[in-house]
C-alpha cells in the first residue's frame, strides 16, 4: 500500500468509528449477546431487520461480533465492556463519544468562524449528556487519579479544592489517600446531583463535600492548601486562564499548591498528536478553549504571583503543572 492509499484509509476511518458508535448508541451489544439473528436483534432494538443485518455484518467485519449459521454473538471484548450486566460495563461513558460526533461535524464552519459554531450550555445540553460526560471523566480519572495523588503527594494537605471536580474522583482520591484531608468540589448545579452520587458510593460523605459555583465567575473562598484544576484549562482561553490562576493564588494559604492537570503541548504546539487534535476538540465544543503548551502555562502561573513552577509528566496523554504560593 503507497502513501496515497494510506493517506485516503485515514481520511475513511471514519466509516469504522460510526458503525461502532452506532453499535453503542444502540445498545446493539446487549440486544446480540451471546446469539441472536439479525431479526431477533431488530425485534429487541426495534429497528429495521434489513438495516440491522448490514450493521452486523459490518461489525463482524471488523471483528467485534462473531457469526455463525445466520446467528452472530459478541466478541469477549465487546460482551465485557458493551453488554448490560457486565461490571466493566463503559457504555454509559462511551456514549460521550457519540455525543461529540455531533460538534466534530461542524468542524469546518468553526474553522471559518474561529470558534464553535453549535455551543451549548451544560443545561441546554439535558441530563443524558451530562451523564455520559461526567460517566466518561470518571472513568479517565480512576485509571489516573492514583498517579496524581502520588506526583502530589499529601504532606500538609487538610483543606482540598476541586475545581470543576464532576464525579469527585480526585477528591475522593486524595480523602482515601489522608485521613485528614477535607475536599470541597466546586461544579455547577446541573452536575453536583452526579457528584452527591458519586461521593456517596465511595463512602465520604463526611470528607468530601460539594457546592454548586462557576469557576469563571464565582469567589473560590480562603485558606487551601491544595487547588486542582484537573481538564478545566482546557475549555478556557488565555484570559480567562490567567483570571483562574489569579483567583487560586489568592484562595490558597501559604505554601499551598495549585495542579493544573491537562493536555500540555510542545512549545510549537504540533506533539503529541493527541493533544493537538484536542485542541480541536475545544474548537468544536467551546468559545476560547485550546490545548495549551508548557511555556504558556509557565507564563501565566508565574504573572498569577506563583513559585517553583514545575512541569511533571505522567503516563497516558495528559500531564501535570504544579506551582507553589510561597
Amino acid at each position: 500500500m503507497g502513501p496515497f492509499d494510506e493517506l485516503m484509509n485515514r481520511m475513511r476511518a471514519f466509516q469504522e468509528s460510526r458503525a461502532l458508535l452506532t453499535a453503542v448508541e444502540l445498545d446493539l451489544f446487549t440486544a446480540v449477546g451471546q446469539g441472536a439473528t439479525a431479526r431477533e436483534a431488530a425485534a429487541r432494538l426495534q429497528t429495521d431487520a434489513r438495516a440491522t443485518e448490514m450493521l452486523l455484518n459490518a461489525l463482524t467485519s471488523l471483528g467485534v461480533l462473531a457469526k455463525h449459521d445466520g446467528v452472530f454473538r459478541d466478541t469477549p471484548l465487546v460482551a465485557q465492556y458493551f453488554a448490560a450486566g457486565s461490571p466493566d460495563n463503559a457504555r454509559l461513558a462511551t456514549m460521550h463519544i457519540v455525543h461529540l460526533w455531533d460538534s466534530w461535524s461542524t468542524l469546518t464552519e468553526c474553522v471559518r468562524a474561529g470558534t464553535s459554531v453549535a455551543r451549548k450550555t451544560v443545561a441546554e445540553r439535558g441530563a443524558d449528556w451530562t451523564e455520559a460526560f461526567i460517566a466518561a471523566m470518571d472513568r479517565n480519572a480512576h485509571a489516573r487519579a492514583p498517579l496524581v495523588v502520588k506526583a502530589v503527594g499529601t504532606d500538609g494537605i487538610r483543606k482540598m479544592l476541586d475545581l470543576g471536580g464532576g464525579s469527585a474522583a480526585y477528591s475522593i482520591a486524595f480523602a482515601k489517600a489522608s485521613p485528614q484531608l477535607h475536599a470541597e468540589v466546586l461544579d455547577l448545579r446541573a452536575v453536583l446531583p452526579l457528584t452527591e452520587r458519586y461521593i456517596g458510593e465511595a463512602g465520604l460523605g463526611d470528607r468530601v463535600k460539594t457546592r454548586p459555583g462557576d469557576f469563571t465567575k464565582d469567589p473560590f473562598g480562603q485558606g487551601y492548601d491544595l487547588i486542582l484544576a484537573s481538564a478545566i484549562c482546557h475549555m478556557l482561553g488565555p484570559d480567562e486562564n490567567r483570571d483562574l490562576f489569579r483567583k487560586s493564588f489568592e484562595a490558597l494559604a501559604p505554601g499551598g499548591r495549585l495542579v493544573v492537570q491537562d493536555f500540555i503541548l510542545a512549545p510549537d504546539k504540533t506533539a503529541p498528536p493527541m493533544a493537538a487534535l484536542f485542541a480541536l476538540n475545544m474548537l468544536v465544543g467551546t468559545k476560547n478553549g485550546s490545548a495549551y503548551s508548557q511555556p504558556e502555562y509557565d507564563g501565566w502561573l508565574r504573572e498569577a504571583g506563583f513559585q517553583d513552577v514545575r512541569h511533571v509528566p505522567l503516563e497516558g496523554p495528559a500531564e501535570l503543572m504544579v506551582a507553589a504560593k510561597k
